[in-house]
């Protein structure tokens, strides 16, 4: 499914539409469909306690209602190497419509959710379990 871009994503602001390619119950790849740029995306819900309010502008924007059925969070990745030192962008996760293709990085207040980090290591939730 290719979704549309609502809201320019900071620094890749020549994205205007871009698909999902699951790679498994955690990652998936976000492929722009404007240029060469592909993200490695991790549902953080397999990692965290995952909780925020889609504010109302963003709702608006995707067309998100009550009877919107299908949002997916994703998060950017920075993979490195070793993986335990990639990061995780909690602070400005990816907000898809599936119901309506449409997509946007949704960048919280941090004084609002000061648990969530711009570059929070992979290490920090290892062996967590």
């Amino acid at each position: 499914m290719i979704f549309s871009v609502k809201a320019p994503i900071p620094g890749f602001e020549s994205i205007k539409e871009a698909e999902l390619e699951k790679v498994d119950d955690f990652f998936v790849k976000f492929i722009s469909k404007s240029d060469t740029t592909t993200f490695v995306l991790i549902n953080p819900f397999m990692i965290r306690p995952y909780e925020f309010e889609i504010p109302e502008y963003f709702r608006s924007l995707l067309d998100i209602t009550e009877q919107t059925k299908n949002i997916l969070i994703l998060n950017i990745m920075i993979i490195a190497t070793p993986i335990e030192t990639s990061t995780i962008n909690f602070i400005a996760p990816l907000v898809f419509n599936v119901d309506n293709g449409s997509v946007a990085q949704v960048v919280l207040d941090a004084n609002q959710y000061p648990d969530f980090g711009l570059m929070e290591c992979v290490s920090k939730f290892l062996n967590k379990a």
